[in-house]
């Protein structure tokens, strides 16, 4: 039987299996790579390529003062961009931009001979729509997966976007180092200018950036980042976007930077925390970092940076001291706010910078006691409003008693029968809280809550005169409350924020002031007039301007553990606190000392600039003169030393004449009431109340004794016969000059008390 011939093998046949198998394999396994990769493919969502941006917070001029969100990004429109900028991104990052279709074959077969030779993937072959597709939906994750997905994502982008705003996207977008997302970012990190300031060279250095923003950072490896400029200036020679000659001219040429502020240390961090935690509240966190409002603030950047100046000042502080956690400086706030508006022109929340973004803020989260600068607020200012008083009405400043509260002065000293313009000048205790038990603690908390500060009326005892409150108030509260005094009785809410909008410009809220009357504009004029006396030669002395009008209350609490000053002229509101976070005495501080310093060092830099003008006299107010110890019109017996001329409200200037002064005989030896056994009497004009006093109440010897004589209880011996050397002398007289006449005890009616309580007083 014949053998078969055996077949020759054909390597044509074999070669071309071979090749269709492993096409086949390739594509199968493309294929299962792309459906592996697009299971979890992230959905195209357009918003997304807008990105997060910054809210930008402009002064009350208009500038820029900072951008706070989730990244420093500050977009831009692409005709911002300069073009030659625009060429230098294009030549180093994506030549054919304009001539794909989001996807460019040829870099990616470069891609992969490079990624080949290497034995990993050291390049992308991306075009700057895949970037910006990886930028905007995916990680920097290196894998053959997130490299499908952005083919993918850059093919829909490239259907829904023209080309321009592709590039716009993509330049708002990149990351180019030191916190920098963006062109607009960047420009103002490294060269402190607007992107459409900057030059070519400038604009070739953040095209060099993109590819490793920490490799070529300009502040930390100067000499990487300019060889990386020179080869982006190389790079459009190559692709024609550049001449020769000039890449060569722009090489030699040095490169300038100039590091701009992104937030941190500039002027108003306190004011921006304040900001930034309003606008928290009215539109939440995720549309405030992200969304890129335009927030136009009313931020004054000159009296900003005086108050942050004098708040770095150790010298008008206290001395630190040291404990068991370590040296603790005491701390302090300051509030600057236009009585009329209401804007908050500096706001300052304690010394130095806050240890992090939106801490704590002390001008607006402090609640701390007012002390005696709570007294104007709380039994002044309502006692003329209600009581009809005026700042010459008349209070006895005694020891009082109310159940078993007993208030003290603070300095131990009781000086009688005074008005209500030298109580409080003198910050006398006594006096405020009778004002307030007078007019009555419920009305008294009504009337303040007209100002902003709520106090629960249930707790409330007539310790507030005197700034014993429950939770304390904030600067910022004291600073709007005051101001409504400055503002003849009007309340302008205080506001640091003008007008929100968008970053395309919808105006989301813009502020109309519309100052509400708390009070009438007589009682503000007569309140804020007594405060010029405080100023003028009572406690707060030490915040005078020369002859600029100051009106003023000093505060210290118990201990100096609370020190404050609140002042103002008619153009400007100043509330200065200092004491330590947790509260400790401040051995001789007080709200005249270092408060009061720091308020007139602020103001008189505030308004050198503004003349000097008086507070705005209202109509309906008066000058009247009364007797200055009974508040009455001066009486018979009423001595020219005690006539005070002062203001009032019209219809509260009294019709009765002064009856508490009368005539009566007072034995020359003892002082007390004569009677017919003293050997010497003298007759007096002394004052009668329906009350005794305690000897060292200062104006004691003025009042009608209490008691009678108990040294003469014998008749005394008939006088001898004048002498020649007594022919014609009187017997003794009384201050007024009248004769001893030896008549009986003669007293006037003696008026009701009509008063309130007592307070201390700071000087």
């Amino acid at each position: 039987m014949a053998r078969r011939r055996k077949k020759k093998l054909n390597w044509f046949r074999l070669f071309s299996l071979l090749v269709l198998l492993a096409v086949t394999f390739v594509v199968a396994a493309g294929a299962g790579a792309v459906i592996y990769s697009l299971k979890d493919l992230p959905a195209f969502d357009p918003q997304k390529l807008t990105g997060d941006s910054s809210t930008l917070i402009y002064d009350g001029q208009g500038k820029l003062i900072t951008e706070i969100g989730s990244q420093y990004r500050v977009p831009v429109k692409l005709g911002e961009v300069p073009l030659e900028v625009q060429n230098a991104f294009l030549a180093v990052e994506d030549s054919r931009f304009y001539d794909h279709r989001g996807i460019d074959f040829r870099g990616v077969l470069r891609a992969l001979r490079n990624n080949f030779t290497k034995r990993g993937i050291y390049e992308g072959g991306s075009t700057i729509t895949q970037q910006l597709a990886r930028n905007c939906f995916l990680t920097q994750e290196r894998s053959w997966k997130r490299k499908i997905q952005e083919a993918v994502l850059a093919l829909a982008i490239e259907r829904h976007y023209t080309k321009q705003e592709i590039l716009e996207a993509y330049l708002n977008h990149v990351y180019f180092g030191t916190g920098a997302y963006g062109i607009q970012a960047a420009a103002r990190i490294y060269f402190n200018k607007e992107v459409s300031q900057l030059t070519l060279k400038e604009g070739a250095l953040l095209a060099g950036l993109v590819q490793a923003p920490s490799a070529y950072a300009p502040f930390e490896n100067p000499a990487a980042a300019r060889q990386r400029c020179d080869q982006v200036l190389d790079a459009m020679v190559r692709h024609g976007f550049l001449e020769a000659n000039r890449a060569q001219a722009l090489k030699e040429k040095p490169l300038e930077l100039h590091p701009g502020a992104t937030g941190s240390g500039v002027t108003g961090t306190y004011f921006v925390d304040y900001v930034t935690e309003q606008l928290v509240e009215r539109y939440g966190a995720d549309r405030v970092f992200r969304e890129g409002l335009r927030v136009y603030t009313t931020m004054d950047p000159q009296i900003q940076a005086v108050a942050e100046k004098v708040f770095n000042q150790p010298q008008n502080f206290p001395a630190s001291v040291a404990d068991k956690q370590g040296v603790v400086q005491p701390q302090g706030a300051v509030v600057i706010l236009d009585p009329q508006t209401g804007s908050i022109l500096a706001l300052v929340g304690g010394r130095g910078q806050p240890m992090v973004r939106q801490g704590f803020n002390r001008a607006v989260h402090a609640r701390r006691q007012p002390g005696s600068a709570f007294k104007p607020l709380i039994a002044y200012a309502p006692a003329i409003e209600f009581l009809g008083h005026s700042p010459a009405t008349v209070y006895d400043d005694i020891p009082v008693r109310f159940g078993s509260y007993e208030p003290r002065n603070h300095d131990g000293r009781y000086r009688g029968l005074v008005t209500l313009r030298t109580a409080l000048a003198l910050s006398i205790n006594s006096v405020a809280v009778q004002l307030l038990n007078k007019v009555g603690v419920d009305q008294a908390v009504a009337f303040v809550a007209r100002l902003g500060i709520k106090l629960d009326p249930a707790r409330a005892q007539l310790g507030i005169a005197l700034g014993g409150l429950d939770e304390g108030v904030t600067p910022l509260q004291m600073a709007q409350a005051y101001a409504a005094l400055a503002n003849q009785g009007q309340l302008a809410p205080a506001t640091a924020i003008l007008r929100v909008e968008t970053r395309t410009g919808a105006v989301l809220e813009e502020r109309r002031v519309q100052p509400l009357q708390v009070m009438k504009p007589t009682t503000a004029y007569l309140v804020t007039d007594m405060l010029r006396s405080a100023v003028e030669k009572g406690t707060g002395q030490n915040a005078r301007l020369g002859s600029r009008p100051v009106a003023g209350k000093t505060g210290t609490t118990d201990e100096g553990k609370d020190v404050w000053f609140c002042g103002y002229t008619p153009e400007l509101v100043g509330v200065v606190w200092i004491g330590y976070d947790q509260p400790r005495p401040m051995k001789s501080e007080f709200g005249g000392g270092k408060p009061a310093l720091i308020w007139r060092q602020i103001m008189a830099e505030a308004l050198k600039s503004s003349p000097a003008k008086n507070f705005a006299r209202p109509p309906g107010i008066v000058s009247a003169t009364v007797d200055g110890k009974s508040g009455l019109l001066p009486g018979p017996l009423t001595p020219p030393e005690d006539l005070v001329t002062d203001l009032f409200a019209e219809g509260t200037v009294p019709t009765q004449a002064d009856d508490t002064r009368v005539l009566v005989d007072v034995c020359a030896i003892s002082g007390l009431l004569a009677t017919e056994h003293c050997p010497e009497k003298v007759t007096k004009v002394l004052i009668k109340r329906p009350y005794q006093v305690p000897p060292f109440v200062e104006d004691y010897r003025l009042r009608v004794p209490t008691a009678s004589c108990n040294l003469h209880q014998q008749p005394s011996p008939p006088p001898s016969p004048p002498s020649s050397l007594d022919q014609g002398q009187e017997r003794s007289t009384d201050h007024a000059g009248r004769k001893d006449r030896r008549s009986p005890l003669r007293l006037s009616p003696s008026p009701s008390l009509g008063m309130a309580e007592p307070a201390p007083r700071r000087n």
